[in-house]
């Protein structure tokens, strides 16, 4: 892990890509919730970080907007590659599972489990 410093505590460069030092929390983590509209406050109730932390992370974001920006971009996109894979992949798997006829003596849970369905895909 390399440290580099933002004036009031390290980011770090780990495997993961930039991290507020002491946690498992990346920068982008952050951004996300930037990118959703949250407010610090908001941002503190879901990530479990201090206050100095996240400041400190908001100050880094703000003065190397350029590089985190670019590497947030990278990671969204490696995301979404991963996700479409695995969907794909996984496609004719969920299919099949589907498919599936309920086992002997499970008739009855099976109809529960399809109106269950039907009710849901109607709320939405």
């Amino acid at each position: 892990m390399t440290p580099i410093s933002n004036g009031q505590s390290a980011i770090v460069r780990t495997e993961r890509g930039l991290t507020i030092s002491g946690t498992r929390i990346t920068l982008y983590d952050v951004m996300d919730h930037l990118a959703m509209g949250r407010p610090p406050q908001l941002i503190l109730n879901w990530l479990p970080l201090t206050e100095e932390q996240l400041d400190s992370a908001l100050i880094y974001i703000e003065r190397n907007r350029a590089e985190v920006e670019s590497e947030y971009q990278e990671i969204l996109k490696t995301a979404e590659e991963v996700q479409q894979y695995w969907e794909e992949r996984n496609r004719e798997r969920f299919a099949r599972i589907a498919a599936t006829l309920p086992k002997v003596g499970r008739e009855t849970l099976w109809e529960k489990l399809q109106a269950q369905k039907a009710r849901h895909a109607a709320e939405l």
